[in-house]
């Protein structure tokens, strides 16, 4: 699965390594190395996918993603040069990530990584449909979901675990059938991955998120989505 990728890390070095690997895989890849050049790169060349450090000059990658999340749902990739805590995978979940890596990055695990991502972000709605109440209102079709009239943004793969939700009303989905579905089988070890994007899933579509009216847990299992139709 070949496409046009937004490298933006200030290590020359790396991102070098970097584009020449995902090159030799058959990606197309564009380099920037501060945070600035990162979003001017962006709008000339409209990347499928973006890889994206935590700390850049000029402007910082959280900084980088939220101007880019603004304007896009384009998949973006995090870097981070240190361990990454959970409370850091949700600050970037907050502004729009869809996923951490930890550098150095192995050539085999990236393009997994990589190839899950695309897959996702080009994932067509089998049966669109549209879920309805009088709060919660979401239009699978056209990815657009509203809370009392109001559109609210979700990250693609926050509206990705929501529609696996919607279509499997009142089942119980496991983990590991959460990862498979949203997240792909790359991904079978990631068990805090649905935690914490049901988490923050919950801060978005929840009357109250500590009392969760639509998507309640299965404790030991997985989550089941209540339609409040």
């Amino acid at each position: 699965m070949c496409a046009k990728i937004l490298i933006v890390e200030d290590d020359l070095q790396m991102a070098r390594i970097l584009q020449i690997n995902l090159e030799d895989t058959g990606h197309e890849v564009t380099l920037a190395a501060d945070g600035a050049t990162g979003l001017s790169q962006f709008d000339a060349i409209a990347p499928d996918l973006v890889m994206l450090d935590v700390e850049l000059p000029k402007l910082d990658g959280m900084a980088v993603c939220a101007h880019i999340r603004e304007k896009s749902n384009v998949p973006i990739l995090m870097m981070s040069a240190h361990a990454i805590t959970e409370e850091e995978i949700a600050q970037g979940l907050n502004i729009g990530a869809d996923e951490y890596m930890v550098k150095p990055l192995g050539d085999i695990e990236l393009e997994a990584r990589i190839n899950a991502l695309l897959r996702r972000a080009k994932m067509e709605n089998r049966q669109p449909m549209k879920y309805e109440d009088d709060y919660l209102s979401v239009d699978i079709a056209s990815r657009r979901v509203y809370i009392k009239g109001r559109e609210i943004r979700l990250t693609p793969t926050e509206f990705n675990l929501l529609a696996l939700f919607i279509r499997n009303d009142r089942q119980v989905l496991t983990f590991q059938e959460i990862l498979e579905q949203v997240w792909g089988p790359e991904y079978q070890t990631e068990h805090h991955y649905p935690r914490i994007y049901v988490s923050h899933l919950r801060r978005k579509i929840e009357p109250d998120y500590k009392n969760p009216t639509y998507i309640h847990n299965e404790y030991g299992v997985g989550y089941r989505f209540i339609s409040q139709q």
